[in-house]
């Protein structure tokens, strides 16, 4: 047995996850999809896709440290449960090639032939097997492994046409069930839709967490400790606290007292005599802060909180990479001299009181006395924030935009959504400027959202769900706006599609064809197939045309070659349908548009839930 694992969507080596502050990996079905053939076609036997169904960090579980809450990683299963199109599609169409395979490929090694520079055939053929139609049992393999140039290649008497980067299976060594470049199955752009449920989110109550020591259960050490082995991995919170005397003639002048620590990682706040002095995160596992602090006479307390986002997991002794502040801390700028703090008694508090009272439930937020008077900017440090909402109605997944809050954890009904940080905006010269699944694929070749926050969406399970007074906890340690969250639900929106009539009919098409004793033409033109979400039809045609159509989803417009009844065409065969197909030819318009070229037909359109009134009234006209 011959095993694969093929990286979809990020690069293990190379650690490309995704992460907070990081641009967002992505890796074309087309890049996968020959990966995957060539890999088939070579002998191989058992493949891995990592990851096919996308998954998503709850609670304090995502590790790096930095990764994000979303294990998404464009899986041709999203992490709501929701086809990621057209890299499932593809994806399917792919193995249903390689099932019609399946009868020879278990009988025999393939056997490579040289077709020309770049290009080449493996082929499986068992002699004196037969299949339905009485034809040799054969499988071919043909692909082109050039990065830019196209191709066509006699294979068996057939003229065969490679893209670059592209692998043909023909199950009969005659005809082309599928090309790893040639995608028919549509592209779905998914939406967050507000829920339209009455009061979904009732007005917010606050509860400022303590700063520094706030319980009886402290730890005193003459040393800083390792953050890690202190809270026993129990918080993602630390407070390192102490304190120094300061007599009058250390502050004259006009020199700024400098609060500086040689090495902490991930976050750290600062607070002297309670009162916010200084906020740091770092983008590598440990650093320097420098911060200028306000004292005075006497007695000075200094509160540290550090923050750990998720544990090393990776690397060599990677379980003996610490976390917490280490090294010497400083006071500078007093006219006494320096003083060095980091040998000096500390106390430690495990934690936030928030955390140890469990207000994130029900009962512990009935524990404490929450403030209702809430007033924007929301620039409070340390904040827990609470209220409740009401279950989206319908079965499509639910998600809460946490898009306007800084960097914290949230819960509902007592389960930990996760870590979120949207205040940390990506890299903008982190992405690439182009995506060319052509040529051997980097994890920096296609990626995107430089400019935008970390994550603003997070999953909320619907088996977490209660029909109404759901209660929704926030803790941010930097202040966000919670009266901009909002809960919805995520459905396909928009549904696209590209076919040219050059390509292979779809696969249930090819497994009618290799039944019947004589070919059907019909069964050999390829269609255009759009299909909504259980609960949905077709509304409405955005964008149709049959001729040679130019962009993609995002954008298509018309070419120089336009069959002018493409859009009723169209709607005639897709509004109010929850699925349907077109032949890709000119009989199915009744037209040659341009004569003697290649023709496409490029579909945008928009779905909606069958219920909808405004779909009733479109109908209906």
């Amino acid at each position: 047995m011959v095993l694969l694992t093929i990286i979809c969507f990020k690069s293990r080596k190379s650690r490309r996850f995704h992460k907070f502050g990081a641009s967002i990996p992505h890796r074309p079905v087309e890049d996968i999809a020959f990966a995957a053939a060539r890999f088939f076609e070579k002998g191989g036997s058992f493949l891995n896709y990592y990851m096919y169904f996308g998954g998503t960090n709850f609670g304090r579980t995502a590790s790096g440290p930095f990764l994000g809450t979303s294990y998404d990683y464009d899986a041709p299963i999203d992490e709501y449960g929701l086809f990621h199109q057209p890299k499932w599609g593809h994806l399917n169409d792919l193995h249903r090639a390689v099932k019609l395979c399946e009868p020879v490929m278990i009988l025999t090694n393939p056997v490579y032939r040289y077709l020309g520079t770049n290009l080449e055939a493996h082929i499986y053929q068992a002699p004196g097997k037969t299949n339905q139609r009485s034809s040799a049992l054969c499988c071919a393999f043909v692909a082109n492994v050039d990065t830019s140039q196209n191709a066509n290649v006699t294979f068996n008497g057939n003229n065969v046409s490679l893209p670059a980067w592209s692998v043909s299976i023909l199950p009969d060594c005659q005809n082309v069930a599928f090309n790893s470049a040639q995608v028919v199955a549509q592209t779905s752009v998914p939406a967050m839709r507000p829920s339209i449920e009455p009061n979904s989110i009732k007005s917010w109550e606050s509860y400022q967490e303590p700063v520094g020591l706030w319980g009886n259960i402290t730890i005193s050490a003459n040393n800083l400790l390792e953050q890690i082995n202190t809270t026993l991995d129990g918080s993602d919170y630390l407070w390192y606290t102490t304190s120094v005397n300061i007599i009058a003639e250390d502050l004259q002048g006009e020199v700024q007292q400098q609060l500086t620590i040689s090495s902490t990682r991930d976050a750290l706040q600062i607070y002297i005599n309670g009162n916010f002095s200084g906020n740091h995160t770092f983008a590598k596992s440990s650093l320097s802060v420098n911060q200028s602090i306000k004292l005075i006479i006497g007695h000075n307390e200094i509160a540290l909180l550090s923050m750990i986002v998720g544990l090393q997991d990776y690397g060599y002794r990677y379980d003996r990479v610490s976390a917490g502040l280490s090294g010497s801390i400083n006071l500078k700028g007093l006219r006494s001299g320096d003083k060095e703090l980091a040998t000096q008694q500390w106390r430690y508090q495990v934690g936030l009181k928030g955390e140890a009272l469990k207000i994130y439930t029900q009962e512990g937020a009935n524990s404490i006395l929450w403030t209702s008077e809430l007033q924007a900017p929301w620039t409070q440090y340390l904040t827990w924030y609470k209220t409740s909402f009401a279950t989206p109605s319908g079965s499509d997944p639910v998600s809460i935009y946490l898009g306007s809050m800084g960097k914290g954890q949230a819960w509902v009904n007592g389960n930990n959504l996760g870590r979120f940080w949207p205040s940390l905006l990506i890299n903008e010269t982190d992405c690439s400027q182009t995506c060319d699944y052509r040529g051997k694929f980097t994890p920096k070749k296609c990626r995107t959202d430089c400019g935008q926050q970390s994550q603003q969406w997070y999953h909320i399970p619907r088996e977490w769900l209660q029909p109404n007074q759901n209660l929704l906890v926030v803790f941010d340690e930097l202040g966000g706006d919670v009266s901009k969250i909002y809960v919805a639900t995520k459905t396909v929106a928009t549904i696209c599609v590209h076919v040219l009539e050059s390509y292979p009919p779809q696969l249930d098409s090819w497994s009618q064809f290799q039944a019947q004793p004589k070919v059907q033409p019909m069964l050999l033109t390829p269609e255009a197939r759009l299909e909504c979400q259980d609960n949905q039809v077709i509304s409405s045609i955005n964008f149709a045309s049959f001729g040679n159509p130019q962009g993609n989803c995002k954008a298509f417009h018309q070419g120089n070659c336009h069959a002018k009844n493409s859009v009723e065409v169209v709607k005639e065969a897709c509004i109010g349908k929850q699925t349907c197909s077109i032949l890709v030819s000119s009989a199915t318009f009744d037209t040659e548009p341009c004569a003697g070229i290649s023709k496409s037909l490029a579909i945008k359109a928009q779905c909606q839930a069958i219920s909808s009134t405004s779909l009733k009234t479109k109908l209906e006209i």
